[in-house]
């Protein structure tokens, strides 16, 4: 049976030599002895096939996880309003950069007209009441006024100038000048600036639409500092440390592999999932990444150094991995024996490799592998 299936891996081989040298056909026989694969030096020419041996390499111990991007909670922000109101302005879409203090949406309520009409109340009855109190003052001070006079003026004037602060705080809320309301001028509208600056990720209103004080509004994040938020099951936890480096890749939009670093550690385990929460930042904030994208992490917890070939060397065939070990040369040919080896982790373009009798003065063919044995 092994005859058959080099047999097959030969035909295979010749085959795709074949197609690539026509015109040298009767250089490129390929012969099976025993339980070893020969190959001419022609064949090991025309095809690149190249021989190497076996190398000490650092292999990381990695804990594998998941999580998401995310950003710092300075850098995303829920707009709500501090009254209710209708929306009469709202030039913004989903997608829209705003700048920090840039006019998000316009609101329009009764309820500010009220507002103004009562600030504007206590605004000319303060400087009364403040002389009632100081004129109540002197008297009892004198002995003229009784005490509940001045006590009442005092009460009188206190209660209006904490209302008075009030209402003012309330309108500085809706970014209404408490100035301008001294001078008689009264609106009925609203706005709300942007807190921050970054994107419109929600917009959950539109025109016409009531917004109540506990609505969110809209939503702005701000991308420029992303960061990973990681979860680690609690048998790893003791593993993970700061500075430790991470390899991560978003599966649903791209192969490619990104660096960062843990920056911090959780300290308390959820008590549900038996997991902890790992922070960490991005080597270099490039790629387009957005909050919430999905991420697979390996957190680089120690190394190790063993045996290793490059990955091209190392072929799985029917759940068996496979190497192929020179066994002899002459001039013209070169005799490989395929050897069963057991693989540990893949690392920088090389696997780690273990089997019965390899050592490192053995030669194995490192390029072309595959045509021979197959996948």
């Amino acid at each position: 049976m092994k005859n058959i299936s080099y047999s097959i891996a030969t035909f295979v081989l010749l085959t795709l030599i074949g197609c690539g040298n026509k015109n040298n056909s009767e250089s490129t026989s390929e012969e099976v002895k025993g339980s070893g694969i020969i190959i001419t030096q022609d064949q090991f020419d025309t095809n690149d096939l190249i021989l190497g041996s076996l190398e000490q390499r650092t292999f990381p111990k990695m804990v594998e996880t998941s999580g998401m991007i995310d950003v710092p909670p300075e850098n995303r922000a829920s707009v709500t309003a501090f009254m209710g109101g209708f929306v009469k302005k709202t030039p913004l879409l989903v997608g829209d950069r705003v700048k920090k203090g840039q006019l998000l949406v316009v609101l329009e309520s009764q309820e500010f007209v009220q507002m103004q009409q009562d600030y504007l109340e206590v605004f000319n009855q303060l400087d009364f009441l403040r002389t009632e109190f100081e004129r109540n003052k002197t008297l009892f001070e004198e002995k003229i006024a009784s005490q509940k006079n001045y006590l009442q003026a005092k009460s009188n004037y206190e209660t209006a100038k904490a209302r008075y602060q009030g209402l003012r705080e309330q309108l500085q809320m809706l970014n209404i000048s408490p100035n301008k309301v001294e001078q008689g001028t009264i609106v009925s509208e609203a706005a709300i600036y942007a807190p921050i600056e970054g994107s419109i990720t929600k917009m959950n209103v539109s025109m016409g639409s009531y917004v109540s004080p506990a609505m969110e509004i809209l939503e702005i994040i701000d991308n420029d500092h992303v960061h990973l938020e990681l979860t680690v099951f609690e048998k790893d936890i003791l593993k993970i440390k700061k500075e430790q480096k991470i390899h991560f890749k978003i599966p649903e939009a791209s192969d490619e592999t990104f660096n960062a670093r843990v920056y911090l550690v959780g300290t308390s385990i959820d008590d549900a999932k038996r997991t902890i929460k790992v922070h960490g930042h991005l080597e270099k904030e490039e790629g387009n990444f957005l909050p919430g994208m999905f991420v697979n992490a390996l957190i680089m917890t120690d190394t190790t150094k063993t045996w290793a070939l490059p990955a091209e060397a190392v072929i799985e065939s029917e759940g068996t991995a496979y190497v192929l070990k020179l066994i002899g040369k002459t001039d013209s040919n070169y005799s490989f024996e395929r050897v069963a080896v057991t693989q540990g982790n893949t690392y920088d373009g090389f696997t780690e490799v273990r089997g019965t009798g390899l050592n490192e003065t053995d030669q194995f063919l490192t390029k072309g592998v595959f045509d021979l044995i197959g996948g």
